[in-house]
């Protein structure tokens, strides 16, 4: 059954306040031997001052080989409910929304009209089934005076690398929200890095390229108990990089996939099963709906008066990577033509715009690759990546020389991509030592991508020798934990020892502070003026006696 844009929003975009008209007057009911429809969970995400978006995909077989997750030809109506308790005793909103095998059986209900600044609890019903029950919020009023939020942000999560054991932990923090800053998936084939997994399903272990290939990946990964723990406790915002599609992939260029995909033809064609499957998977809204090849993911959300997130896209816009693959590579003149972009015209001014604009007292940029300079070589030479920001100087020169003329020292980049943790400084021009401190770039480590990772590594060593903007560096695998006011952005780089094995305990490695008004980040210190003691240890491998899961 094909819905056009309007006929899905009026088949249940939209919710509406408790009482009021179901959206869609057809009621499809569920096949009455449904098993278990909600086995990929519920999510929320986007919040706004009155409202969210809602998610779940009915899937009782959610890996079965053709993609749809053991559904049925027909839609299903699936209601739900949001309320301001955990029983549902003050249902505040409900409505229904169409299921359709078109769109993976998943529904994405946007729920208007709620209070700002409030927590709410959500569920799913499918038939007689009854989904776990969600927890979200909406966000201050824009403007409104907020003291506080916290937020986490995460990256990379490979299944084959190892166990999602990072979201346990972050499902227990007290958040506000988790920011997801791309490769949710991987598409390639099979590099199995986790005990006592080894039995794997067929119609996993080659590089996805059509729908079921990647409505499989997204079923993988939220079969994982953490991550699913971790959507239903908070809303999510979220974005892509290559790996939900394929490896360094530029705009209409293919990356460094399955041979035939390397055809623009056949990858537009993959492009957009990879959309679509990453919409019918994510918290996302209606503006969010593929078009073909083509989603809009950059967009801003407000938090009060204290932060306003502003999620990039560094994907689908850009230019080819310069001088080859994105690899490092020395020189490479290329990298610095005015003409070359990794954000796209209209982007770049909207973002510049939205700078310039914002009374936010934190400028907060969504980013998946790095944007602070990343030299590897330590001596006199410059060996830059050409996937990243260093291969777009332009764009880079550009955003960063937009911060500056704003006075822009409470502006913090947030980046995954990198499997590391580290913190630079952000200058609008690296050859010049006289350019000014703008804003401060957080890399983010893998939640499992790469293995169990270590404390240091000699790229660490390098990074750190070659960058003298560079504070800190760790390979460990986790997530950043921000807490951010009015005076002071507080960075945790949380860590898990392995991911080879479950079941890890989370640490601090380390903590880094911004005072509002001062630029660049330092790490936190005691009342004493001390350094504080970090609770995280280096630990490689799995822990002894690993056994399989």
């Amino acid at each position: 059954m094909a819905l056009t844009r309007r006929e899905l929003l009026n088949a249940g975009g939209l919710a509406l306040l408790a009482g009021a008209a179901a959206v869609s007057s057809a009621r499809y009911p569920a096949p009455r031997r449904l098993g278990e429809p909600f086995s990929l969970g519920v999510a929320s995400g986007e919040p706004t001052a009155d409202g969210v978006v809602l998610w779940t995909r009915l899937a009782p077989d959610p890996l079965a080989p053709d993609g749809y997750g053991g559904m049925t030809m027909a839609p299903v109506t699936v209601d739900y409910e949001v309320a301001e308790d955990e029983r549902f005793a003050r249902v505040v909103a409900r409505g229904s929304a169409l299921a359709t095998r078109e769109y993976g059986h998943s529904v994405h209900p946007e729920v208007a009209g709620l209070a700002p600044d409030r927590w709410y609890f959500y569920r799913f019903r499918a038939g007689s089934a009854v989904s776990p029950t969600g927890r979200t919020r909406t966000a201050p009023a824009p403007g409104a005076a907020t003291p506080r939020m916290r937020f986490a942000f995460a990256s990379c999560q490979s299944w084959s690398s190892g166990y999602f054991t990072a979201y346990t932990h972050m499902a227990a923090e007290d958040l506000d929200l988790v920011v997801h800053l791309g490769d949710y998936i991987y598409e390639s084939s099979w590099v199995l890095g986790r005990v006592g997994a080894e039995d794997v399903p067929p119609q996993l272990v080659d590089e996805a390229v059509d729908l079921a290939g990647y409505r499989l990946r997204y079923a993988l990964a939220k079969g994982e108990a953490p991550l699913r723990a971790a959507h239903a406790a908070f809303p999510w915002l979220v974005t892509f990089d290559d790996h939900e599609v394929d490896n360094n992939w530029a705009g209409t260029y293919p990356g460094l996939g399955t041979d035939i995909y390397r055809l623009r033809p056949f990858f537009r064609r993959r492009r957009a099963a990879a959309m679509r499957a990453m919409y019918e998977h994510q918290p996302l809204r209606l503006a969010q709906l593929p078009s073909g090849a083509s989603l809009r993911m950059h967009r801003r959300y407000r938090f009060g008066d204290l932060a306003e997130f502003t999620m990039l896209d560094t994907r689908q816009h850009r230019d080819r990577q310069a001088c080859g693959d994105g690899s490092a590579v020395v020189g490479c003149a290329e990298r610095g033509s005015p003409d070359r972009t990794i954000l796209g015209a209209p982007q770049r001014e909207w973002l510049i715009d939205g700078l310039a604009r914002s009374t936010a007292r934190w400028q907060i940029l969504g980013n998946q690759v790095a944007m602070a300079r990343s030299d590897y070589d330590p001596g006199p030479d410059l060996l830059l990546g050409t996937d990243a920001w260093d291969g777009y100087l332009a764009d880079r020169d550009a955003v960063l020389g937009a911060a500056a003329a704003r006075g822009g020292t409470d502006l913090v980049v947030i980046t995954g991509d990198r499997h590391e943790n580290y913190v630079a400084a952000l200058r609008p021009d690296y050859d010049r030592p006289d350019s000014p401190v703008v804003g401060t770039e957080f890399t983010g480590t893998s939640i499992s991508t790469g293995g169990d990772g270590a404390d240091m590594t000699p790229t660490g060593r390098t990074l750190l020798a070659a960058n003298p903007d560079m504070s800190f560096y760790n390979k460990q695998r986790g997530y950043a934990r921000v807490e951010l006011d009015h005076a002071r952005w507080r960075n945790d780089f949380r860590v898990v020892p392995y991911v080879s094995c479950p079941d890890a305990p989370i640490s601090t490695r380390a903590t880094f502070v911004v005072e509002a008004g001062v630029p660049g980040a330092v790490p936190a210190t005691t009342a004493d003026g001390t350094l504080p003691a970090t609770d995280g240890t280096a630990q490689p491998g799995g822990p002894p006696g690993c056994a399989p899961a």
